[in-house]
């Protein structure tokens, strides 16, 4: 079916989200039926060309500008969750926006929002609130000691994870700037929260949030605050790590003491392991402006999440001064699959075709090695030709095409001679992709990170099932067998 304007209309016009697009200068282009009711307009004419802040819908309109402007420099943002003022009533709302491009250039953006007003209302505060920090807690801090004075603490707070909510935060940081006060800001996005929410329910997805939002507080302590920026996303300003090796150290640990990120959540019978991206940079070292240091932020956090997410990135002018946040934000999975695709028809011989994709696994991925295993059930390294061991029984844990696990621990008595293997070698998380085209396997390729506690991403699990089926479609056109097996 052809996509007519008239269908379009009629699609865009059916949805119950309010949908609205604007052009770069974050000027209204039209909206859907939708936002017209929602508003109570009886035509678009009345927002074309005009901004949110023209339309008075914000009572603070600074965040939700810098959200557009984000939006604009390339970053996609989900399910944040901000007020709007109807009528002279605030509503609770959530809000999704996109760039538009034509081409490589960003023309505009597009988003869509929803009230859930009555949906918090009827929450009971009991379930939805933490404390994490009290009118005690903030006095320590200059401009919260300023503020309480005149606003209530619970206007302060986000009331699911107790942390400082985002329009505070952003205030918070434009004091730092405005008393020179150097500062660390931390941006950290969690990994798949969407498949969570979905998979799980919005009830384990409000669990995990509370519970990062808790151990990130724990680990900054009275060194700095957590907020809560939207959706799945939190921040981090720290007052006392600025310095190339405290944020280093601060970065680290955070990733590596196994109760703060990458940490395992319980919520009902659901044991999930927790990841999250994060991306840093510091006043006045790297930036002199808030939106510098902000849009330096981002793009460590966009750095992070085409490296494979479950990852830290600290701004450094030497390594990131030259980073462009536009190709970084339309990289993913489509284009590594046709870099790829042009690496693999380029050469001849199984072992050289794996040893063509290395360099962008290893740039793009942050995969160190790449392992393959023929008929002889035999586990070979692309990088190490020394390394021969047996894993006889791999085919025992491959039920299907792909099987990725954080840990070993769920191969160990379905596979005991690969686990022995792996675990010899100090490998953890593990990824394995069959060879093979129907129902025959000619092999196996195989992720195994050693030392790490990383979680395969769907990105990453389709590039290696992407090498794998190129793989077995050579091996059915050449007739050559998987390293001589």
């Amino acid at each position: 079916m052809e996509m007519t304007e008239s269908l379009f209309d009629n699609i865009i016009n059916t949805a119950q989200d309010c949908v609205f697009w604007k052009d770069k200068q974050r000027r209204f282009v039209g909206v859907n039926r939708a936002f017209l009711d929602f508003y109570g307009f009886s035509s678009v004419d009345v927002l074309i060309g005009k901004t949110d802040e023209d339309m008075g819908w914000h009572s603070d309109p600074e965040p939700y500008r810098q959200d557009e402007l984000r939006v604009l420099g390339g970053h996609s943002t989900y399910k944040v969750q901000g007020k709007c003022i109807i009528r002279g009533q605030e509503r609770d709302i959530i809000a999704s926006k996109r760039p538009i491009y034509e081409g490589d250039e960003i023309v505009g953006l597009v988003g869509s929002f929803v009230d859930i007003t009555d949906v918090l209302n009827k929450r009971d505060n009991s379930e939805r609130t933490q404390v994490l920090y009290t009118r005690e807690m903030l006095r320590a801090i200059p401009f919260f000691d300023r503020i309480l004075d005149e606003i209530p603490i619970e206007n302060i707070l986000d009331p699911l994870t107790g942390t400082i909510s985002r329009g505070y935060m952003i205030r918070f940081a434009h004091s730092l700037f405005a008393s020179n006060t150097p500062f660390t800001f931390i941006i950290i996005d969690l990994d798949n929260f969407k498949y969570i929410n979905d998979t799980y329910g919005h009830h384990t997805g409000d669990v995990v949030l509370a519970t990062v939002s808790k151990g990130l507080a724990d680990h900054i302590g009275e060194g700095g605050i957590v907020g809560r920026f939207g959706g799945d996303e939190l921040l981090i300003i720290d007052l006392k790590d600025t310095d190339a090796g405290s944020k280093a150290d601060f970065m680290e640990t955070m990733y590596q003491t196994g109760d703060v990120l990458r940490r395992h959540v319980e919520v009902d019978d659901h044991d999930l392991f927790i990841s999250g991206t994060s991306g840093c940079a510091t006043f006045p070292d790297d930036a002199g402006t808030y939106e510098e240091l902000f849009s330096k932020v981002d793009k460590m956090l966009y750095l992070g999440k085409s490296k494979g997410r479950n990852c830290y990135n600290i701004y450094d002018e030497s390594l990131h001064g030259g980073l462009d946040m536009k190709k970084l934000a339309k990289q993913g999975v489509y284009t590594n699959m046709n870099t790829l695709m042009g690496m693999l028809e380029q050469v001849s011989g199984f072992g050289n075709r794996l040893r063509s994709v290395m360099s962008l696994l290893r740039s793009e991925l942050n995969i160190t090695d790449l392992y393959y295993v023929g008929a002889k059930r035999r586990l070979r390294s692309v990088i190490d030709v020394s390394l021969d061991e047996d894993v006889c029984d791999i085919d025992l844990v491959m039920k299907e095409d792909l099987y990725a696990e954080s840990d070993l621990e769920g191969i160990r008595d379905i596979s005991p001679v690969l686990y022995k293997t792996l675990d010899r070698h100090g490998i953890g998380p593990i990824l394995i992709v069959r060879i093979g085209l129907n129902m025959e396997t000619d092999g196996y390729l195989v992720c195994a990170e050693p030392g790490s506690s990383r979680i395969w991403q769907e990105d990453e699990c389709g590039i290696l099932y992407f090498i794998a089926k190129s793989l077995a479609a050579y091996i059915r056109l050449s007739g050559e067998k998987i390293d001589g097996d």
